[in-house]
């Protein structure tokens, strides 16, 4: 299993790396540039930085999971075409951005529309198939939650789809974070299906979602040899909307989404900060408690570097991951 695991890691992040040395200048020969907006002004110096990033971490990722072990596991095969779709959904509003030189793409009830069409679907496929028990963190413990699960996975997955999207603001920040959360999310899939030794998922599709997610850990690494500060691409919503669905379908069919407001802190972060920065700007007639939302925002301009707030994410992250990780061991 670890020798799998380390060869998916290395076969995706060479992939990856190589992908991202032939596809780089073709984005820059076609203008694939971010438009920044105005009002951030410590990113104006990153406007026309090249976008779609997420075209050469995703699709290696992808690539590397089917020549080395196929789409004979239901779970993970649906977590690759809900992270296709998601990408196919980003690319099509990064393309508008840069065909228009703006920094808004599809419309925002668009996206929702999507996004909710697919959460549904996630729900029924983890219903029709009997993924209805959720682990409790911090106890060897689970809840069976019946048809519940439908509305239940749905906003979780809302949530953080959206959650991700909002992180990724500044240089190898959502990349960082997520990389980790994956890595946690293996050891603890691991924990409870080959040390508790579990039965709710079978460990057939268990294993198909880790070595999923060991492909995208690969991937999250050779990317960022090219986001970090000073980033020489960003992944744009095509990175960061794909990366939301596979972070949200691997951990909500492996029976954890109640470990992701928890594993996935920064994410939630993102969105509180600009959920109560909205409501308190319309309550007050346009007073702020953050400078300025998401939060990472807000750190910025406080004079926090982006590798600091970058590594403050990853390392609360990581924190949260191993106070989740040692309770099952």
């Amino acid at each position: 299993m670890l020798k799998n695991l380390l060869l998916t890691i290395l076969l995706s992040l060479i992939f990856t790396l190589i992908s991202g040395i032939l596809v780089l200048p073709l984005l820059r020969k076609f203008k694939a540039g971010q438009t920044i907006l105005n009002y951030v002004a410590e990113h104006r110096e990153k406007n026309g930085t090249p976008t779609l990033g997420g075209l050469f971490f995703i699709l290696p990722a992808v690539v590397v999971f089917y020549l080395v072990f196929g789409f004979s596991r239901r779970s993970s095969t649906v977590s690759l075409s809900i992270g296709l779709a998601y990408l196919i959904v980003g690319f099509i509003d990064d393309f508008i951005k840069i065909k228009l030189r703006k920094n808004e793409g599809l419309k925002a009830y668009q996206k929702i529309i999507f996004q909710l069409t697919i959460a549904v679907f996630s729900g029924v496929f983890c219903y029709i198939n009997g993924i209805t028990t959720l682990y409790l963190p911090f106890v060897k413990k689970t809840i069976e939650v019946g048809y519940l699960i439908i509305p239940f996975s749905s906003f979780i997955f809302l949530a953080i789809t959206n959650g991700v999207n909002l992180t990724d603001g500044l240089d190898s920040l959502a990349s960082g974070v997520s990389f980790f959360y994956l890595l946690f999310l293996v050891l603890i899939i691991y924990a409870e299906n080959f040390i508790l030794s579990s039965n709710y998922i079978n460990q057939e599709e268990s294993k198909g979602l880790i070595l999923l997610s060991s492909c995208l850990m690969g991937g999250i690494l050779g990317f960022l040899a090219f986001n970090v500060p000073k980033a020489k691409v960003f992944m744009g919503d095509t990175g960061s909307l794909s990366l939301g669905g596979f972070l949200g379908a691997i951990s909500i069919f492996s029976s954890n989404s109640l470990f992701i407001p928890l594993l996935g802190i920064p994410f939630v972060i993102s969105c509180l900060s600009v959920i109560i920065q909205v409501l308190y700007f319309k309550k007050t007639k346009g007073k702020r408690i953050f400078l300025m939302s998401p939060y990472h925002h807000h750190l910025q301009m406080k004079g926090y570097t982006e590798t600091q707030i970058s590594y403050f994410y990853s390392l609360l992250t990581c924190i949260m991951g191993l106070t989740l990780v040692i309770f099952y061991l």
